[in-house]
């Protein structure tokens, strides 16, 4: 329980469900966020876990802490080193697949508990004879893209109880309960980034990533400076402070040679991505190509590809129209429809 609405929300619905549910907050050890002035609320600050213990309290139910910082440290360090790289992660994908179901489905187990509930916006559902992934009724919420990498194991006792509600429809439920969280506002997007930019955090772990190079166009051409790798992404537009007569966007990101390449926004567009650390959840790997719709951020609207796998878990996507931004790092999520059949990471261009 993050101490946030939907979370709690989730809690009161399995209550009244008639189960017997435990309230367990992560503590991450990440400082900040709506402690400090002006701050805005965070899944796992001090302010979030007092929220939580008072949910709990209105439900009636046992609220526990679990430690997860070093989980959390772990995270974020290889949240750090992959922008140092020229990359642009989601670490949303790894606390899914590492801590919720990680840690602290461990902790479930331990307690004796048959599940792990979560406020996210998605449903489970059979995908023949396996468990799957589908996405939320409320498709502004949907969440799907962050729990690919949930395996059968884990989905067996994985519980979404707000897969089929909307927003509107929780804060309702919350206020109705009388829960202290009803009006919360939502909470930033990355949690242990309490300034809400991500550019501090790598700056502080990784220094190297910081250091200035050249912009360049496709053909090597020096155009300007700039002040570190780490603070660009593939497909960004604002903050070149380049003067040109079209728009430039990011191309790619050569953190070995502390070199971006800008161009037009036709250059972004890619006919084939590798992608490596490939799950598959509700299907074995296919041996031949397969037609997927593949989400290739979180919340963008799937593009046709065909996927291959090629060597372990490796994959080559194949779109059937030039796609854009293929962002090193970002997530590829496979779909069948509104089913999540699997996904990995998007590499780096050769």
């Amino acid at each position: 329980m993050s101490g946030g609405v939907d979370s709690s929300v989730a809690a009161l619905l399995l209550s009244r469900a008639g189960h017997d549910v435990v309230g367990i907050h992560l503590r991450t050890g990440v400082q900040g966020g709506s402690e400090a002035p002006g701050g805005r609320p965070r899944c796992c600050g001090a302010d979030e876990a007092v929220d939580a213990r008072r949910v709990c309290g209105r439900l009636g139910i046992p609220f526990y802490v679990q430690n997860t910082e070093g989980e959390f440290g772990t995270l974020i360090e290889r949240f750090v080193d992959a922008y140092a790289r020229g990359e642009t992660p989601n670490p949303c994908v790894a606390c899914n697949t590492d801590i919720k179901f990680g840690a602290l489905l461990r902790r479930a187990r331990a307690l004796g508990a048959d599940a792990v509930a979560t406020g996210h916006y998605a449903r489970r559902l059979r995908y023949g004879d396996r468990w799957a992934i589908g996405r939320a009724r409320d498709v502004r919420k949907d969440q799907s893209y962050v729990l690919f990498g949930l395996r059968q194991d884990e989905l067996a006792r994985a519980r979404f109880p707000l897969g089929d509600l909307d927003k509107g429809e929780v804060r309702r439920l919350a206020r109705e309960a009388g829960l202290p969280v009803a009006d919360k506002p939502e909470s930033q997007e990355i949690c242990f980034v309490p300034s809400g930019d991500y550019r501090d955090l790598v700056r502080q772990g990784r220094p190297d990533a910081f250091e200035p190079g050249e912009i360049v166009d496709e053909h090597g051409g020096v155009l300007g400076a700039h002040g570190g790798v780490g603070g660009f992404t593939v497909g960004q537009r604002k903050g070149l402070r380049l003067a040109a007569p079209d728009p430039l966007y990011v191309l790619r990101l050569d953190a070995e040679a502390r070199r971006v390449v800008v161009g037009p926004r036709a250059s972004l567009g890619v006919a084939t991505a590798r992608v490596d650390d490939v799950r598959w959840s509700a299907i074995d790997p296919p041996r031949a190509p397969r037609a997927i719709g593949v989400s290739l951020r979180y919340r963008a609207s799937p593009v046709g590809a065909r996927v291959e796998m090629t060597d372990g878990n490796t994959a080559c996507l194949r779109f059937d129209a030039p796609a854009w931004p293929v962002t090193p790092g970002q997530a590829a999520v496979f779909y069948d429809g509104d089913v999540v059949l699997g996904g990995g990471r998007i590499k780096p261009a050769s």
